[in-house]
């Protein structure tokens, strides 16, 4: 059974609506997930246990990553991630200059870090509605197929 941490961002609570999902299709899928709140305050080197790993955050202000992220996103600098799979996802406001920006910042450390991204970025505007939740849970079962 493939192993998969998803670690994910919210404020509002639209990223994780969004990590649900996903998360329950990596579960449909066959995959063990390990669903982490940034807030919990992981430790980066959790991120080497896993043969996939699923990031999730909103895009704050401008196009950056949330406050919340920006330590383990830096701390993200001290590991090595060849040979894990990832992708990344999050809810957007298209009101910003730059759309999803989060979703951008991670798939581009992840793959400076090592790890193969085998999906585009998932980017939901706000507020997942049905449709958009059902493409999440999608998401999260093509991520297994990967594994």
């Amino acid at each position: 059974m493939a192993k998969v941490l998803l670690i994910f961002a919210s404020m509002s609570g639209n990223t994780e609506m969004m990590a649900d999902a996903v998360a329950k299709g990596v579960k449909e899928a066959g995959g063990d997930i390990e669903v982490i709140d940034i807030m919990d305050g992981p430790d980066v080197s959790v991120l080497e246990e896993y043969e996939g790993i699923l990031l999730g955050a909103y895009t704050w202000g401008d196009g950056e990553l949330p406050d919340d992220f920006l330590d383990f996103y830096d701390e993200m600098d001290d590991i090595d991630l060849t040979g894990k799979k990832s992708a990344a996802f999050g809810s957007c406001d298209s009101a910003y200059p730059e759309y999803g920006a989060a979703v951008d910042i991670l798939l581009d450390k992840l793959k400076e870090r090592g790890a193969e991204t085998v999906l585009d970025g998932l980017k939901v505007e706000l507020t997942p509605n049905k449709d958009e939740e059902e493409e999440c849970h999608s998401f999260g079962k093509k991520f297994v197929s990967f594994l």
